[in-house]
């Protein structure tokens, strides 16, 4: 059980010690806070203009490709200085950068007509030029036209027609609506684009230099973060004339360091188990190789207190169902030098480190697990090469791998039945669960043993096993004391209940055929674009050949992308439905420390 113990923490001291021992509780980062006074609204970590614009300046130099060597003296730092050079930077490089878009469309019109600057008009006695692009199939049209007019340009599509005249040509006398050429000329263009190449290499320098102050905008976040922490925390004391009362859960590795810390003070502390009336948060503690698992259940629903961490099933689960789904050594071979180039940069964060074990994790199983069942990029392997030997099943055989699908699907909702059951001991919930694990059992021992024309006596032991399982939910499914009439037929309506849940056990056990579906789904996908760039590549030959290659990486992007969705929500689906339905009996809230925000140095 990774859950981890905690008790109810109370310090006592005097009321001009109170903002000490708080910061000295954050500084520990140990304690979940319980407000002994109604819960208060989250403060202003500052003046909200303030914070938004921080928050804006280090998002935009931390995503900037080329950083400084920070600055760690605060000394002379001028921080609302530096916010507004930073958001500067940013509105100039927003709109040079749009300046240049403008320029570089402008110079692809202009390019056409070539490089000229339009005369004055006493040179033209009057008359003025007036632009237009006509399609190739509409320039028969012109030559009813009575007004002089010249093609300047022309492609295979459209053509660059100048018309002279003082007054621009009535809607209608030509096939298209005018173009506006402009003022400025070819040469103008370009020589205004590249002003503005040059000046976004500035801005881009400027953001560059800016880089170097992203630590000291960081910490200056994160003080603000701990004094609005601080200002919550001092809300949710209960004050007293001259004491102060401070309350919080705290784990049990941490109750040395907390008694320690009462001691200097000379604070008052109360150690107390939880109650039956109380609501601990859930602090799930697991190793660092399956961590990852944490974040799994975080996701989508922290399990209460009193109840049993999920992480490790979820964890092995998970890269079991991705990989059926995937089937392909190929693919996961793709994805595992895809993972290695990433290593490193994943790397970076906690967060990181623990999905990028989970992510090799799902790769190492799908490696594995297409080996087990041939398939290579949609190609199967020769029976008498070291990959056809490694073959041990056959997708396409439908009769064994659905009994594999349902076969998994009844193991894993047993094992969610029986952490249910270890849970809920002693309770109507843990009887009920030890009865749907007889009945599971039953059920799929009596599938297999009738198709495979088993002794009498397997078939008998399946189906006492059943009946009995399903006896025990009916009878023992209640926790009501029989001592009446009434109390009985409620008691008789609560195993009714659960009876009725029979229908969910056979629902969910065979959702885990969607196992056996998706891979069967990207293997026949696979195999179908091997097929199609083959016959590509025999009906035409020479450019058969590079239609064949591009149909292979277009339809293997395109299946390896399918599969990779497939195997994400189906697979937690899988964990998160099914299992949860099973596994789990209401729902709990995190464990969030009262501590210091931490940046690395």
């Amino acid at each position: 059980m990774s859950i981890q113990p905690l008790n109810r923490l109370t310090l006592a001291g005097l009321a001009k010690d109170k903002d000490e021992v708080l910061e000295r509780l954050q500084t520990l980062g140990c304690l979940h806070l319980i407000p002994l006074r109604p819960a208060p609204r989250e403060p202003e970590k500052e003046p909200a203009g303030r914070a938004i614009e921080a928050m804006q300046a280090l998002r935009y130099l931390q995503d900037a490709r080329d950083k400084r060597r920070q600055v760690r003296d605060p000394a002379g730092f001028d921080l609302p200085g530096t916010i507004r050079a930073v958001l500067e930077n940013q509105q100039r490089l927003r709109d040079v950068s749009d300046r240049r878009d403008a320029l570089v469309e402008r110079l692809g019109e202009l390019e056409p007509w070539g490089d000229f600057s339009l005369p004055p008009l006493r040179e033209l006695a009057g008359r003025k030029l007036w632009f237009y692009i006509v399609p190739q199939r509409q320039m028969g049209q012109l030559g009813s036209l009575d007004l002089p007019w010249q093609v300047v340009h022309r492609d295979n599509r459209r053509a660059w027609v100048v018309v002279i005249h003082p007054e621009e040509p009535t809607r209608g006398a030509l096939p298209v609506a005018r173009t506006l050429a402009g003022a400025a000329s070819l040469s103008e263009v370009q020589r205004r684009l590249e002003a503005a190449e040059l000046e976004l290499e500035d801005v881009h320098a400027e953001r560059s230099a800016l880089t170097r102050w992203i630590f000291l905008i960081a910490s200056h976040l994160a003080r603000a973060e701990d004094q609005a922490q601080l200002r919550h925390a001092r809300a949710q004391t209960l004050d007293e004339e001259t004491l102060f009362l401070v309350q919080g859960w705290a784990p049990e590795d941490a109750v040395t360091p907390l008694q320690a810390l009462a001691g200097e003070l000379g604070l008052a502390l109360l150690l107390e188990p939880p109650g039956p009336g109380d609501t601990p948060p859930t602090l799930l503690d697991n190793p660092a190789p399956i961590a990852a698992g944490q974040d799994l259940v975080a996701f989508y629903q922290m399990p209460a207190y009193d109840a049993w961490d999920p992480s490790r099933v979820l964890f092995f689960s998970f890269a079991a169902f991705f990989a059926m789904i995937l089937s392909d050594a190929g693919y996961a071979g793709l994805l595992g030098i895809l993972l290695a180039a990433y290593w490193r940069k994943l790397g970076s964060g906690d967060l990181g480190r623990r999905l990028r074990i989970l992510a090799a994790a799902l790769i190492g199983t799908s490696l594995v697990w297409g080996i087990l069942v041939g398939s290579y990029f949609g190609f199967a392997p020769a029976p008498d090469g070291l990959a056809g030997r490694l073959q041990l099943l056959d997708i396409n055989d439908f009769e064994t791998m659905m009994r594999l699908s349902v076969g998994i699907g009844v193991i894993h909702l047993i094992l969610a039945n029986s952490e249910m059951a270890a849970a809920q001991r002693g309770r109507a919930a843990g009887r009920v669960a030890i009865g749907w694990i007889a009945v599971m059992l039953g059920g799929f021992g009596l599938w297999i043993a009738r198709d495979a024309g088993a002794a009498p006596w397997v078939t008998l032991t399946a189906e006492v096993l059943m009946g009995g399982g399903l006896a025990a939910v009916l009878l023992l499914g209640s926790d009501r004391r029989v001592d009446g009439v009434k109390a009985l037929a409620l008691r008789a309506l609560d195993g009714l209940g659960n009876l009725a849940r029979v229908t969910q056990v056979f629902g969910d056990v065979l959702s885990y055929l969607r196992l056996f579906a998706l891979g069967l789904a990207s293997a026949s996908m696979a195999m179908t674009f091997n097929r199609l760039a083959r016959d590509v590549a025999s009906e035409l030959p020479g450019l058969g050949l590079l239609l064949a290659i591009l149909v292979l990486l277009a339809g293997h992007a395109l299946n390896l992308l399918l599969a990779l969705m497939s195997g994400v929500v189906h697979g937690l689906r899988l964990n998160f439905i099914e299992f949860y339905n099973w596994a789990l009996a209401g729902e709990g809230y995190p464990f969030k420390p009262f501590k210091r925000t931490e940046l690395r140095r």
